[in-house]
């Protein structure tokens, strides 16, 4: 009889955990009570920068929630906090979908945990446009990370944030900073050109490419490989190899048509293979002699300052942009404006102009 294959990948239907025969009703009340039950603030801070895993997800979905009760308890919440952070690395990882970002980042973070550090890897997953929303599948690609108690994986939706980053990372930053967590990794969903956001947010921005796709034509081009610390082509393994070490020659020539960066930092190129755990050593030697050129000549804490003066004047146009919508009479008159438009008998920016005015 032929023995059949069994599979531990977390891809694969496991099988369930099947309710034991009796259970306490006693012992069944207590756990909804504890479920339903809301810590106060000072329970989460507590709980946070004691390292408690539990406390920091419960905090970060009040940071995320659009609730405005939410949303004033997870302001305390991140003022409390404040004093805490600032003590990591963050470093965000981009490339298109299908390079491997997943990949890579379980095995950059496994080698990082294996170092000592404390692992935070904040992985934003796209929303539909149509139904709202997200896979969130990011926990189930790093099986092995999730387990690992020095790695914190949070898959977040974008919502209808732009530039591959959900509305409330930066938050979510401060209080994983405030967990404990000395490295914070931003896995972007891969949209391209439009990474600005992430960048805003992060001391080391790392670019991950395929060869063989077209890539080596994107290196001649402004955007998002002149925002690039380093680029790293991946999967550049098996048969694929060749091809990754002329795309490499040919990034390393079109960084040479860049002006210097104001950090003073040259940026790297080299070659990985994530699925057979080749080259990520040295990935981390290079965001290590990163951060030695920009403390020397003062561009990080330059750097941080010019993102939080970014962060604030987005802060205040988000808020604007809320209170505008969820004011009384704009709801009230929007719509009808909205009708008046598609009848023909005002045009958008007449429209706009009388909602702003109110």
């Amino acid at each position: 009889m032929k023995k059949i294959k069994t599979y531990k990948s977390a891809l694969q239907e496991q099988d369930g955990i099947s309710p034991p025969k009796a259970l306490s009703t006693d012992s069944a009340k207590s756990i909804k009570a504890k479920r339903k039950s809301q810590p106060s603030i000072s329970d989460l801070v507590h709980g946070i920068t004691s390292g408690n895993i539990t406390a920091l997800s419960r905090a970060i979905t009040l940071v995320e929630s659009t609730n405005p009760t939410h949303t004033r308890k997870a302001q305390g919440i991140i003022n409390a906090c404040l004093p805490h952070a600032s003590n990591s690395i963050r470093i965000g990882i981009t490339g298109v979908p299908g390079v491997g970002k997943s990949t890579f980042i379980e095995a950059f973070g496994t080698y990082l945990t294996s170092i000592g550090k404390k692992v935070a890897v904040l992985a934003v997953d796209p929303s539909s446009s149509l139904s709202k929303g997200s896979i969130l599948g990011d926990k189930t690609r790093m099986e092995d990370l999730v387990k690992n108690k020095n790695a914190f994986i949070r898959p977040s939706a974008s919502g209808n944030s732009l530039g591959g980053v959900a509305r409330k990372t930066r938050e979510t930053i401060i209080l994983c900073e405030a967990a404990g967590f000395d490295t914070i990794i931003i896995e972007t969903v891969g949209v391209g050109q439009s990474e600005t956001a992430v960048h805003s947010m992060v001391d080391f921005f790392l670019l991950l490419k395929l060869a063989g796709a077209g890539d080596e034509l994107q290196g001649i081009k402004r955007g998002i490989i002149e925002m690039a610390d380093a680029i790293v082509i991946n999967k550049a393994d098996g048969d694929n190899l060749k091809a990754a070490k002329s795309a490499k020659l040919e990034f390393n020539r079109a960084l040479h048509l860049y002006p210097e960066k104001d950090s003073g930092w040259s940026p790297k190129v080299f070659l990985c293979s994530a699925l057979q755990k080749e080259g990520i050593e040295a990935v981390w030697r290079v965001i290590q002699d990163y951060l030695k050129t920009t403390t020397s000549n003062q561009y990080f804490e330059q750097n941080r300052n010019n993102q939080n003066t970014f962060w604030l004047l987005q802060t205040i146009e988000e808020h604007l942009k809320s209170n505008f919508y969820n004011a009384p009479k704009i709801k009230t008159k929007l719509q009808q404006q909205i009708d008046l438009v598609e009848n023909g008998k005002t045009t958008p920016f007449a429209a706009a102009e009388y909602l702003l005015s109110l």
